[in-house]
């Protein structure tokens, strides 16, 4: 019998958690971070099952909310393997000591403003990990190349599919049984997208017994994607002609290297002024460098700009901002910019003081390029709020609010159908995962009536017996 824990990610997009258990072993797939405001409580909670007696951690990809609670996992015992391709492996340990730098200076924020309020928070004043676990915790990882058929801990074993999501992304289909009664449960991972720039397209897998499947855009579609670039060119012009800065929150892995990209083709072409181009996040600069290292995992056409010597992380008046000092001088900068920051939802960062300072400007423009899951400070802004708290302070929203919704990362209803219809046959069951409730029950209903597929949208924390 294998035993499956939905710990994560259930009726919600971030977080993504799941044990499955197979009888002789036990796995965590993923160990990410919840992000939604109601759900960040679950990151203090006690792993069900002690991080000692745990087997293996299998991660999909690099995003905060998939690996970032592996340094809480390793500082309360884990010492097992972490399987992951080797670009997920170097994003990750990136992404882990940024959340661990990050916690530190939230909760040096957080003393100095409950100490001026004089008030108490739900928790101690402690951050959920610190560098030194990230460091461990990345000291686990070993590299699986996607095709290949690893074999894990109590004779299970595991193969990685291409995920088109971001750089190293896969699915994941883990195998356990023996004498021909063997199972396969498919982890969808976040499912990209075909046709895109700079990664290689989603490779499905084609069989298997049990699959949890993404649900983030499971209600909706993209629509256009060739009006991303006139999108980003009049948000451009726009806070030009008004004398405000075009602040971008994005995400340091995919998101900013896609932003970038789409820029440069626009100052190349002159069709945007030419602007200074702030990256202002020492991570997303490092995940330049990791690009370059790992070119079979990038599309044809990107592998061909870099051999021209046209990368688009070199385009024309781009700026790397490395330290804070480099971050505070760019509001001093006078005229336009385009300043593109983390983290992409808003939650911490730098892009939270850019915000202080150009939100209430009505010349200003802050463009979305990437999800906003329910409760960030990045939902609210989009959802209208005529003011928002950021660094404890309320402030008017002012500035131009704009979303470009053909960046994301994530498959739409159409492309989720299409790595669906990857497998020859149903599977016996299907859970619809990662994705806000009434979407991934709207989804859930797409799969039975036009898939045929036993689909079901499962609880938190629910686990179900896989016969």
């Amino acid at each position: 019998m294998m035993r499956l824990t939905f710990l994560g990610a259930a009726r919600s997009v971030t977080g993504s958690r799941f044990q499955l258990s197979t009888g002789s072993s036990t796995f965590l797939v993923d160990c990410g971070l919840s992000q939604e405001r109601g759900l960040q409580e679950k990151n203090w909670e006690p792993f069900p099952t002690p991080p000692d007696r745990l087997d293996a951690v299998l991660l999909t990809h690099a995003h905060l909310d998939h690996c970032g609670l592996l340094p809480r996992l390793v500082r309360q015992g884990f010492r097992g393997p972490i399987y992951a391709t080797g670009p997920t492996a170097e994003l990750a340990r990136i992404v882990m000591l940024d959340s661990a730098r990050l916690q530190a200076e939230d909760v040096e924020q957080k003393k100095r403003r409950h100490e001026r309020d004089r008030r108490e928070g739900p928790h101690a004043l402690v951050p959920l990990y610190e560098e030194k676990d990230a460091e461990a915790a990345a000291g686990l990882f070993r590299e699986v190349r996607l095709g290949e058929r690893v074999g894990l801990p109590g004779g299970a074993e595991a193969e990685f599919f291409e995920a088109g999501h971001i750089l190293g992304s896969a699915s994941i289909r883990v195998r356990a049984g023996r004498n021909g009664s063997s199972r396969a449960v498919l982890f969808s991972g976040d499912i990209g997208r075909w046709d895109r720039p700079i990664i290689n397209d989603p490779s499905p897998c084609d069989q298997a017994d049990y699959v949890l499947m993404e649900s983030t855009y499971g209600d909706r579609l993209h629509g256009d994607d060739t009006r991303i670039a006139e999108d980003l060119r009049s948000a451009v012009t726009r806070a030009v002609a008004e004398g405000g800065n075009v602040v971008i929150p994005s995400f340091a892995i995919e998101r900013s290297q896609e932003v970038l990209y789409y820029l440069n083709a626009l100052l190349r072409e002159d069709r945007v002024p030419h602007l200074l181009v702030f990256l202002d996040s020492p991570m997303a600069t490092r995940v330049n460098e990791v690009f370059a290292r790992w070119p079979q995992y990038l599309d044809p056409d990107m592998n061909a700009l870099i051999r021209d010597h046209r990368s688009p992380f070199d385009l024309p008046g781009l700026v790397l901002a490395r330290t804070s000092s480099d971050s505070k001088a760019i509001n001093r900068i006078t005229g336009s910019a385009i300043i593109i920051s983390g983290a992409g939802m808003c939650t911490g960062g730098r892009i939270k003081h850019h915000l202080v300072r150009n939100i209430s400007r009505s010349e200003s423009t802050i463009l979305f390029v990437g999800y906003q899951a329910e409760g960030t400070l990045g939902r609210q802004i989009v959802d209208g709020a005529p003011q928002v708290r950021i660094l404890g302070e309320m402030l008017p929203v002012r500035a131009h609010v704009q979303r470009i919704d053909g960046f994301s990362g994530h498959a739409d209803r159409d492309e989720l159908l299409r790595w669906a219809h990857a497998l020859r046959a149903s599977p016996k069951r299907a859970f619809v995962v990662h994705g806000e409730a009434a979407v991934a029950d709207s989804f859930r209903a797409t799969l039975r009536q036009q898939l045929g597929w036993n689909a079901e949208v499962p609880s938190p924390g629910q686990t179900v017996d896989l016969e």
